[in-house]
């Protein structure tokens, strides 16, 4: 958790130079104690705001995508004779990919421009889900050209929080940053709901395909706009010299890096965005069987539906909550702390009650306040690396990021042989506890 001090509003100690500001005529780091670039300047609050949108539109089809092979799954297992097994192969090679992209995506960003990043994977992240269907179509094994299609979605994919992490470090205020990262991280959940009623609707009537094309394109149009808007038209490359020579990170040597991971702020950050990670892939996992076990007759949409859209609001005011205590002068590391402390031990209470003897409609509002209630982690462990190391944010989010993606993959995978070889381990609730 946060553990840092303030050192007045719109300032952020950087643990990879702390240990070196005691000596800096001697034994300095490099770059440490250099002013950033003028590229790196931040945002006017009006500049803020139209990024924000941005960044959240952004995110949203960046569910869209990630969402339609899940939705279209069962049409396409129909087309190509998939089994469950394959079906499950072809679903989780894009967790695999996702894994490996979050240190490197992170540590790029920190170099060059956490939008350059963004730019560059949403264009080919959204080209290779316009181009699914295709590979689908053409290939004689479309079993081998989909898990490899997901296992690349999951590689671009992969960059996007971490990039964000450090564009937010670089460019935001630290008493603004708390509303970005809550409002950009609500577009998971509106995406999700998006991409489940219009792409259900567009498989229904005109094809699986059409969700790919649909959900591809728009997020190809999306690259298009800010980078024709937003970034004037610059040429988003990234050379080999751009990686030497970019930002104050790019001198930190293996030594400083070891130094940071010995931080003890630095491993509780990274712990609690394992557990919140754990946590969340375990109700998205669990829930589906929960209300089907405990109530049969439920209607399917109203558990899968109201939790996310309770979220969405509860991710917007844990933001603006945030943003507006440091605003008026608390302490910031106390401010991350309460945050995560909604995120982590509120919820865990409403998760609890689920486990008693509930009817239909509490069970609904249990989960829906441990979903809302959840969010709150994205102005409280994910704001809270910034706050520690804004000069290599993005690398130490894809690090916070690869643990947490491993910890809900295993946990899942796990879940989900407990679940085929004893049915009633669900129905006593105990994953919950």
């Amino acid at each position: 958790m946060a553990v840092i001090q303030k050192h007045g509003k719109n300032y952020s100690p950087d643990l990879v130079c702390h240990k070196e500001n005691h000596a800096s005529d001697k034994t300095g780091v490099p770059g440490c104690h250099k002013k950033w670039p003028e590229q790196n300047a931040n945002w006017s609050r009006p500049v803020a705001r139209v990024w924000t949108v941005v960044l959240l539109l952004g995110t949203c089809l960046l569910y869209c995508a990630r969402v339609a092979m899940p939705i279209c799954a069962v049409s396409m297992s129909e087309q190509f004779k998939w089994s469950k097994r394959e079906s499950g192969m072809v679903l989780g090679s894009f967790f695999w990919g996702y894994c490996f992209t979050q240190v490197f995506g992170g540590y790029v960003s920190d170099r060059v421009g956490g939008e350059k990043v963004l730019l560059l994977s949403a264009a080919a992240w959204g080209s290779m889900t316009a181009f699914t269907p295709i590979l689908a179509h053409f290939c004689s094994q479309p079993i081998f050209s989909m898990t490899l299609a997901r296992f690349l979605m999951g590689l671009l994919q992969g960059v996007h929080y971490p990039s964000l992490a450090s564009l937010c470090s670089q460019k935001v205020v630290e008493s603004e940053r708390g509303f970005l990262m809550s409002t950009v991280g609500s577009g998971s959940y509106l995406g999700t709901l998006l991409i489940g009623g219009a792409g259900s609707l567009m498989l229904d009537l005109y094809g699986w395909e059409s969700v790919f094309y649909v959900s591809g394109l728009l997020s190809v149009l999306w690259a298009y706009c800010m980078w024709k808007y937003l970034l004037k038209g610059e040429g988003p490359i990234i050379t080999l010299e751009s990686l030497g020579s970019g930002g104050p990170q790019s001198k930190l040597t293996k030594r400083h890096w070891l130094r940071l991971f010995k931080q003890p702020a630095v491993c509780a950050v990274i712990v609690t965005h394992l557990c919140t990670a754990s946590t969340f892939f375990t109700l998205l996992s669990w829930l589906p069987t929960f209300f089907k076990d405990i109530f049969p007759d439920a209607k399917g949409w109203v558990f899968n539906v109201i939790p996310w859209l309770v979220a969405i609001p509860s991710s917007l005011f844990s933001g603006c909550l945030s943003d507006h205590l440091i605003s008026e002068g608390f302490d910031i590391a106390s401010v991350r702390k309460l945050m995560q402390f909604f995120s982590m031990g509120v919820s865990s209470v409403f998760t609890l009650l689920l486990c008693g003897n509930t009817t239909f409609p509490w069970a609904v509002a249990f989960v829906s306040a441990t979903m809302g209630l959840t969010t709150f982690s994205h102005s409280g462990v994910s704001v809270n690396v910034q706050d520690l190391a804004p000069s290599c944010a993005g690398a130490l989010f894809g690090v916070m990021n690869t643990c947490g993606a491993f910890s809900g993959e295993f946990l899942y995978s796990q879940t989900l042989k407990t679940k085929l070889c004893d049915e009633s381990f669900i129905s006593s609730c105990y994953i919950f506890y």
